[in-house]
């Protein structure tokens, strides 16, 4: 049986990408599956060789030419991995919040296997691509999400359509639902949760509503009726919402977060500078305290790469929780 040309394209590359010389098109005709086929003349062996090489060469592969010393100095053909791989993925904040996110979304089974192996290969790598629960974005509306993929997703293609939505919302854990028209304008991350901003045709003014309070979102009216008012900063639109509801109560914390850890306690941060605990680089962010208990959460939710300098209550506030741990764990 004749080898599928995809694998026999594959046996190729592997055979010429890990060669450390030159290798002649008699020694891949013998020792690389697809090329020693029962019955193949030499003619037809080099049409189909011909072609494979300029199939590679038109998929970008860089396949060049040299002499095997090997064969008496015949001509032979190596990949060169030099341009061939890839240069070191350098993510930022923003860029690898988009990836998670993405691959949240992608749910379909199509794409979910590929979705998952691409963010693997990228956390096998060292980038710091965030989890579902870092995100907030979870498959099935998990009670611990900021929101679901159904709801983002619907959201996203009535931004793209610049059509009107209608959602159920509730303005607190424990408010009734309430049914809000909104003209939306984007959905954009702050803090480590997820919002959408807009027109609220209701109250007839900007509003923000936070992803993981908001279900059954439908567009409605007609598309391309949307228009965003010009000059927008979606950010400091979400941004001051957040800060007008939540306060603060005046105090910032300093708190030591070894190097590239504890991405949430960043992301939170006001300000950050280097700084080294015991001899150990990292990094010493300044959080606003809008909650004790809140910031509290984080560092233990970091472990051992977080540390309280102060303010000295929010030290002693974890210090006691560890000690809780401690005792049930004992």
């Amino acid at each position: 049986m004749a080898t599928p040309k995809v694998e026999r394209l594959l046996n190729l590359v592997i055979c010429l990408l890990w060669t450390r010389q030159y290798v002649t098109a008699e020694y891949i005709r013998k020792n690389v599956a697809g090329y020693s086929d029962e019955g193949q003349s030499d003619e037809a062996f080099n049409r189909m060789f011909e072609r494979d090489k300029n199939e590679l060469r038109d998929l970008g592969i860089p396949l060049v030419t040299g002499r095997s010393p090997m064969s008496g100095g015949a001509e032979g053909y190596r990949i060169d991995r030099d341009t061939y791989e890839l240069p070191d993925i350098s993510l930022d904040s923003e860029e690898a919040a988009a990836i998670a996110m993405a691959a949240a979304l992608w749910d379909t089974p199509e794409v979910s296997t590929l979705s998952q192996s691409a963010i693997l290969k990228l956390r096998a790598a060292g980038l710091d691509v965030r989890s579902e629960d870092d995100l907030g974005i979870t498959a099935g509306g998990s009670t611990r999400s900021m929101g679901s993929e159904q709801v983002i997703a619907g959201l996203l293609n009535a931004v793209q359509d610049r059509r009107a939505v209608e959602f159920t919302h509730r303005s607190s854990a424990t408010a009734t639902p309430a049914t809000r028209r909104l003209e939306p304008w984007g959905v954009v991350s702050h803090r480590g949760r997820w919002y959408v901003v807009g027109h609220d045709l209701d109250r007839q003014a900007t509003r923000t509503f936070r992803l993981s309070r908001i279900s059954s979102v439908k567009a409605v009216g007609r598309a391309g009726a949307v228009t965003v008012p010009e000059g927008t900063d979606l950010q400091k639109i979400v941004s001051a919402a957040v800060d007008s509801a939540a306060g603060t109560d005046g105090r910032t914390a300093r708190i030591w977060v070894a190097a590239g850890r504890a991405a949430g306690l960043r992301r939170a941060a006001a300000a950050s500078e280097p700084g080294e605990l015991d001899g150990e680089a990292g990094d010493v962010l300044t959080v606003e305290i809008h909650s004790l208990s809140a910031v509290a959460r984080m560092v233990l939710g970091a472990g051992a790469d977080a540390v309280v300098l102060d303010p000295p209550e929010l030290r002693d506030l974890v210090v006691a929780a560890l000690d809780r741990l401690a005792g049930v764990s004992a």
